[in-house]
């Protein structure tokens, strides 16, 4: 018999249950799996990864690096829009520092952490693969080059205006 713990962490979930149907039988689709069920949570809670590994029969290792592997997942709740600034050596070379304390001061935070208006949440990553426009950040889907930590901040007020008025 399971554990009544265990039958709400499952209750807790069921919005990934059209996702299992999708890829039943269908083998290497953990990255595709993961993918759907942070779009639909937000980020990959343990509670959530032990689930699919439950679901799928796979080892919770292997489902944790994969997830651990792959800078697009998240194991923590993030802002609405998460700042992906890069810190390669383009980006090093070209004031990625700068671009970084611009940020964090503005969204009085530090990394990882969530803005108080909950809109902006920011991590460091090795490499965005776009060296011709360094320093460079990515939000969301967008990519912003050629930073400086002014035009970065200008970039973080148009969208909390943007957001503010969708409300």
């Amino acid at each position: 018999m399971s554990c009544p713990c265990e039958q709400k962490k499952t209750e807790e979930f069921f919005k990934m249950d059209p996702v299992f149907e999708e890829y039943a039988g269908k083998n290497g689709s953990l990255i595709a799996i993961l993918q759907k069920a942070q779009d639909i949570y937000g980020w990959l809670s343990a509670g959530l990864l032990m689930h699919i590994s439950r679901r799928l029969n796979i080892k919770p290792a292997k489902v944790m690096g994969v997830t651990t592997f792959y800078t697009q997942f998240k194991t923590k709740p993030a802002g609405k829009n998460l700042i992906l600034l890069c810190q390669g050596t383009a980006c090093h070379v070209n004031g990625s520092a700068d671009i970084e304390t611009a940020v964090k001061n503005y969204l009085k935070t530090e990394e990882g952490e969530i803005s108080e208006n909950g809109l902006f949440s920011y991590t460091n990553v090795a490499c965005l693969g776009c060296c011709s426009l360094s320093p460079a950040m990515m939000i969301g889907e967008r990519t912003f080059g050629n930073l400086t930590g002014e035009s970065a901040v200008k970039i973080l007020e148009k969208i909390e205006k943007t957001e503010a008025l969708a409300l």
